[in-house]
C-alpha cells in the first residue's frame, strides 16, 4: 500500500499522456481538502474528479467507516482513477463513477458530508443547486474555479441561494533551476470557494 498524505506529490498520481494539467495540484488540493474538513466516517463526493487527487486524499481521513465517490464523465480519466484508486489500495473507500454531473448524482446514497466540485461540465450552477440539496446539515462545500466564468457562475448561484461563502485566491509558483541560479515558475491561479451548510434549513425556496 502507498503512503497517502495530505498534498501528495502531482507524480504520485497516473495521470494522462502527453497531456498533462488534469490533476488538482498538490497545494490547492491540500488547502481544498483542509476546507473540506473529512472526518472518520463521512460520505464525500468529488465531482470532475479527473485523475481521483482530491478523493484519495480525503480517503485517508474518512477511514474504513467512511465512503468517497469519485464522479468522472470522461472514460479516459475514469480509468486512470481507478488506477490510482488501486494503486492507493482504497478500492473499499474510493468508487469511481462514470458519469455526468448532475444526473449521476441522483443515485448516490448515502447524502454527503461535503462535496468538492472541481469540474461542473458547464453546468456549475446546477451541480451546485443538486448538491446543496443533497448536503447533510453542516456539510462543507468546495469548489475549485480556474476561469472567470465559472467563478462567476458559482458566486451567482451561492448568492442566490443566501449562503454565506468565501473565495480564496490561491497563487502558487514552483522554484525552478535554471543553469546555476533558481527562478519562480508560476501555476495557474485557482479560485477556491467554500461554504458551509446550516444546521437548520435555508430560507424557503433558497437551497
Amino acid at each position: 500500500m502507498k503512503r497517502l498524505s495530505l498534498g501528495l506529490p502531482d507524480e504520485a498520481f497516473f495521470q494522462r499522456k502527453p497531456e498533462k494539467g488534469l490533476i488538482t495540484k498538490a497545494e490547492i488540493r491540500a488547502l481544498s481538502v483542509i476546507k473540506l474538513a473529512p472526518a472518520e466516517g463521512d460520505v464525500i463526493w468529488d465531482i470532475g474528479a479527473a485523475t481521483a487527487s482530491v478523493a484519495i486524499e480525503s480517503a485517508m481521513f474518512v477511514g474504513r467507516t467512511g465512503k468517497v465517490f469519485a464522479i468522472e464523465k470522461n472514460a479516459e480519466d475514469v480509468e486512470i482513477a481507478r488506477r490510482n484508486v488501486a494503486k492507493f489500495n482504497l478500492e473499499g473507500t474510493v468508487e469511481v463513477i462514470h458519469g455526468r454531473a448532475p444526473q449521476a448524482l441522483a443515485t448516490l446514497e448515502p447524502d454527503p458530508d461535503a462535496v468538492f466540485i472541481g469540474g461542473s461540465g458547464g453546468e456549475m450552477g446546477e451541480v451546485i443547486q443538486t448538491s446543496l440539496a443533497r448536503l447533510r446539515p453542516g456539510g462543507r462545500l468546495v469548489i475549485n474555479a480556474i476561469t472567470l466564468d465559472n467563478l462567476s457562475a458559482a458566486v451567482e448561484t451561492l448568492k442566490a441561494t443566501g449562503l454565506p461563502f468565501e473565495v480564496t485566491l490561491a497563487q502558487i509558483a514552483r522554484s525552478k533551476p535554471i543553469l546555476d541560479l533558481i527562478r519562480f515558475e508560476a501555476l495557474n491561479p485557482v479560485f477556491i470557494i467554500s461554504a458551509v451548510k446550516p444546521q437548520t434549513n435555508l430560507p424557503q425556496g433558497e437551497q
